[in-house]
């Protein structure tokens, strides 16, 4: 019979496995392997994204393995478990992309629902895909017990005519394909070697952004998010963090010590000094929401005001992830915005040290790199991610501006009520220079799901119209996405936004410096279509979709399903 003395390390895997009347549950894990040392174990539930699914999750079930064994060694007893995947990149431009963002509280639910139910001291989750990471760290931050988040890692480059190429190298060559900048027979080659193995897509795209902004909030081990997938050193990452959680079980450290406010500001300081992905903002502010931290989007543009744009990488840039790995990672840039005072060096870690404990013998990037500029030589002295207001958009909207772009933009719309009707349009010849292309019913509850437009911003680069046409939505963009985008805007069309009473031929403005975004249409014409609009019937009125549609609050306030307050 286990004992039931100190449990101090063992608060809720005791109540599961201690004393007479647990003898059941005993019997239970004695099949899958438990001894009877075992139960005096703290036990750390390995939450392991893999799946077949995808390259990017294709290997986590080694990293699981590799967690497990740490945890083990260490005096702890591991359990491995399994949760969903969904692949964006696969998905993307279909009807099977709504599912991209519910896929996300999926994950969340589901490790919430195996570690509560198990009774586990402690949780190392393990992600690859976009949504595996916000979908991990919201569950940790609900459950509060000791945690830590590892990345799966990052792909290495495609080549073709040695020209580095990853996903969105093939988005990009349909849209030149489509416009005859290419035949068949190239479209193909960049199709076949584009993806070479396992491993997260490969520029500063969502897993990479959401990975360097997780380790910069202090919930992975240091260099965790700067790892190449198939490599000694994600393998020792992960048994590193089956040791370390169980420190964090020993100290009672929990996740709501870490991701305070100010751990989630070093985090939006991170994402913009890396050019990341607009979905950040979305993640940040779901994950801020689960470890009850108040976090909205005038934290964005408040933070945004002082700290610049310093990576090349792409989308918008010239490198990979994998080259950015090559020279450090991005330890040596989180040292440099620490020592210049862009950083809370005081923010606790899962290390039990803090960041500026961690980063104290972080050397500089080698002389003559060019992935990473110095604070005096930036790509943009100031944040890409630009909140926007107006009246197309009174709660908000979220402009992806690097720079190159150029900063204001005023066209005429095309409005599209589906990503798919858009798509065909630009691939056809329908748009052309000056236009904005509207598109609408893609938000959160009118999708739902609140696609990415990764396809039409793909075409309109790769048929080269990049700075001579705008694309805005009440939906989201990929982290591959660059070009003159607006979306997140909201209230969303479904909900009776102004974006839904948008016509062919409006003129619009996207004001990058005065952060507006403005349809010029008077207030009374407004008022005049907003007697004749009607909300469209949903689109899903069973499963998890339309479940989603129910509970799902706005793009502002991170998506998120559980705001009953």
């Amino acid at each position: 019979m286990a004992n039931s003395g100190d449990n101090s390390t063992r608060p809720f895997s005791s109540l599961v496995v201690d004393g007479m009347q647990r003898a059941p549950s005993r019997a239970m894990l004695r099949a899958v392997g438990f001894s009877n040392e075992d139960f005096q174990k703290p036990q750390v539930g390995i939450a392991s994204t893999w799946s077949m699914v995808t390259p990017c999750n294709m290997h986590i079930n080694k990293l699981a393995d590799a967690a497990a064994r740490g945890v083990d060694d260490a005096g702890g007893k591991a359990v491995v478990f399994n949760t969903i995947t969904i692949s964006d990149g696969i998905s993307m431009g279909t009807e099977g992309m709504k599912y991209s963002l519910v896929s996300r509280e999926v994950i969340a639910d589901s490790i919430e629902t195996v570690v509560g139910c198990q009774g586990f001291d402690g949780v190392v989750a393990i992600g690859g895909c976009d949504k595996n990471m916000p979908g991990c760290m919201i569950a940790i931050a609900r459950l509060n017990r000791p945690a830590i988040f590892v990345y799966g890692g990052t792909i290495l480059p495609g080549y073709h005519n040695g020209k580095k190429l990853d996903v969105v190298s093939v988005f990009e060559a349909v849209g030149a394909r489509a416009n005859n900048q290419i035949d068949d027979a190239e479209l193909a080659a960049i199709e076949a070697k584009a993806i070479p193995g396992a491993g997260s897509c490969g520029g500063m795209y969502t897993a990479n952004t959401m990975a360097s902004a997780i380790e910069a909030m202090g919930m992975s081990l240091p260099n965790s998010s700067a790892q190449v997938a198939l490599s000694e050193d994600k393998r020792l990452d992960c048994e590193h963090a089956g040791v370390a959680v169980l420190n964090l079980v020993a100290k009672g450290i929990r996740p709501s010590d870490i991701m305070t406010k100010p751990a989630l500001e070093n985090a939006i300081t991170l994402v913009i000094a890396l050019g990341g992905s607009t979905n950040a903002v979305l993640h940040l502010l779901g994950i801020a929401h689960a470890v009850k931290v108040e976090l909205n989007l005038d934290d964005f543009t408040r933070i945004g005001k002082r700290v610049p744009v310093l990576a090349d990488l792409k989308p918008s840039g010239r490198y990979q992830m994998a080259e950015l790995v090559a020279i450090g990672g991005i330890r040596p840039l989180m040292k440099m915005l620490l020592d210049h005072g862009f950083l809370h060096g005081d923010c606790l870690t899962v290390t039990g040290k803090t960041l500026a404990e961690n980063l104290a013998d972080v050397l500089p990037y080698p002389a003559g790199q060019d992935i990473i500029r110095t604070l005096d030589n930036p790509i943009k002295k100031d944040s890409h991610l630009v909140v926007l207001r107006g009246n197309l958009a009174p709660e908000g909207a979220l402009a992806k501006i690097t720079g190159k772009e150029g900063l204001r933009f005023t066209g005429h719309a095309k409005v599209f009520d589906a990503e798919e009707q858009a798509l065909h349009s630009i691939l056809d010849g329908g748009v052309g220079k000056g236009d904005i292309i509207v598109i609408r019913y893609e938000g959160p509850k009118g999708g739902p799901g609140m696609r990415e437009m990764l396809s039409p911003t793909s075409a309109i680069m790769g048929q080269g119209l990049g700075k001579d046409i705008a694309l805005i939505t009440d939906g989201r963009f990929s982290g591959g996405t660059h070009g003159f985008v607006v979306g997140h805007i909201s209230p969303e069309a479904f909900s009776g936004g102004p974006l839904a009473l948008v016509k062919n031929g409006d003129a619009i403005t996207i004001d990058a410096e005065n952060h507006s975004l403005t349809l010029h249409v008077s207030d009374q014409e407004l008022a005049t279509r907003r007697q004749n609009w009607q909300q469209p019937a949903p689109r899903y009125t069973r499963g998890v979709l339309a479940k989603y549609a129910k509970l799902v609050g706005t793009a502002t306030t991170g998506a998120v399903t559980d705001n009953f307050v």
